[in-house]
This record gives structure tokens, C-alpha cells and sequence, in this order.
């Protein structure tokens, strides 16, 4: 894991109206690391990534990926420039079928043929799927959607994956199986991941690094084996 910021943020300011929810929020994600931004409910953690996914504008900051700055770039394109937003509630379009909700996350790639090579590492790495190609995105279970979102994400092969409460509304054995699939993919492909997430000890267990996030300002950052271990952070922010 290399210690370069792939992506990094320099005091941002966001909010809804006049009212801002980020406060000169400072973040660095290393190249090939998941980090995990944790805090209690109405921290700031989903405005973040709406902020970084261009889903909401910023009032101040920059943003930059792999040295380039993303302010005001349109949301398409920070797709193609390798950004992928899974937001919370999942986001799959309930009248397609398994393979037609893959397939939008591919639409606007150039080179089909790797396209189509993504739709098949989608199919391997999440069997369920493959199992139900065919089936509307409806029919499918909570765990199953959540495979779904991060599928699609993934047949565009992002250099960044932005993902928020992956475990919302999961059963402790299907959030085992998120978190897991997280790490094997970031040591198979080097994927990067900020992983927005309410359940803490879930994601600590597989980040490299936390954030903890408070009131819209980042009050700790370390590596998450330190977070889990600090019992004053914990029982501060944490609520454990």
C-alpha cells in the first residue's frame, strides 16, 4: 500500500442552503487503502461524500484526485475520471433486470471489450448474481441489492470507490461478507475505498485507516487498529 494521497481534501466547506455541515474538513486516502470515516449520526459523513461525488456543491476547499483538482468538474465526469459513488439505500433500479443494472455502470466506457470482461469479474466475485442475471432488481434480497450497487460500480472500474452504509438494514452475517469482499478487493486489484459507515466496529475491523467525524470536522484521524484500542475516542465519539 503505497503512502501517496490518491485522493485528498483540503478544507471543505459543504452544506444544504447557507447552512454549512462541513467545517474545514482536512482528508487524505492513501493509493490502495480503505479508510473508513465513522461518527455518530448527523456527523457529516454522507454530506462528505455527497460533496466529493459532486452531488452537492462546495462553499470552499478543493478536492483533488491523484493531483488533479475536481472542483466543479461535472458528476459524469468524475466517473471516467475513476470516481464511483455507492450511496446509502443502495440506488438499484428496481425494474431492471440484474444484468441491465451491471451493465449501466459500463454505458459509458470506450473499450467494450474490457467492459465486458468487468461484467464477467462481477459475475465471478458476487455468485448470487450470476445465479439471478435474469431477475428484476426487486426480486432481489437487501444483501443481494447491496452486491448489486457495488457490481455496477465496479464494472467501471474506479480508481476510487466512495461507499456509504453498505450494512444499512443488513443481517451481521451479510455485513461479514461486504466487509470481507471490501478487503479482497482491495488486495486483489488495489482497489481504493472511503468507506462511510455507522456500524464502527465493522468498519474498523477492515480499514487501514479511520477518520472519526464529529459535528462536520474531523477531530481524529489514525490507523484503525489505534481507533479501535483508544477507549476515551471511543467512548467519546464512538458510543462504545
Amino acid at each position: 500500500m503505497s503512502a501517496a494521497g490518491l485522493l485528498t481534501v483540503r478544507g471543505l466547506v459543504a452544506g444544504y442552503g447557507a447552512a454549512p455541515v462541513l467545517h474545514a474538513v482536512d482528508l487524505r486516502v492513501p493509493r490502495g487503502a480503505i479508510v473508513a470515516v465513522v461518527g455518530a449520526n448527523g456527523a457529516g459523513k454522507t454530506t462528505l461524500l455527497r460533496s466529493l461525488s459532486g452531488m452537492l456543491p462546495l462553499t470552499a476547499g478543493r478536492i483533488t484526485l491523484d493531483g488533479e483538482d475536481l472542483r466543479g468538474v461535472p458528476v459524469e465526469q468524475l466517473v471516467r475520471r475513476g470516481l464511483a459513488h455507492v450511496p446509502e439505500g443502495r440506488g438499484v433500479v428496481a425494474e431492471l433486470t440484474v444484468d441491465e443494472n451491471l451493465r449501466l455502470g459500463g454505458l459509458w466506457r470506450r473499450d467494450r471489450a474490457d467492459a465486458a470482461r468487468a461484467l464477467d469479474e462481477v459475475y465471478q466475485l458476487f455468485e448470487p448474481l450470476a445465479r439471478r442475471r435474469r431477475q428484476l432488481g426487486h426480486q432481489l434480497s437487501g444483501g443481494e441489492r447491496q452486491m448489486l450497487a457495488l457490481g455496477r460500480a465496479l464494472v467501471g472500474r474506479p480508481r476510487v470507490l466512495l461507499l456509504d452504509e453498505p450494512s444499512l438494514g443488513l443481517a451481521p452475517r451479510v455485513v461479514a461478507q461486504i466487509m470481507a469482499l471490501l478487503r479482497q478487493l482491495r488486495d486483489g486489484t488495489g482497489l481504493t475505498v472511503l468507506l462511510v459507515e455507522q456500524n464502527v466496529r465493522s468498519a474498523l475491523s477492515v480499514a487501514d485507516q479511520g477518520v472519526v467525524m464529529a459535528l462536520g470536522r474531523v477531530v481524529a484521524t489514525a490507523p484503525a487498529a489505534r481507533l479501535r484500542d483508544d477507549e476515551d475516542l471511543r467512548h467519546a465519539y464512538l458510543g462504545f
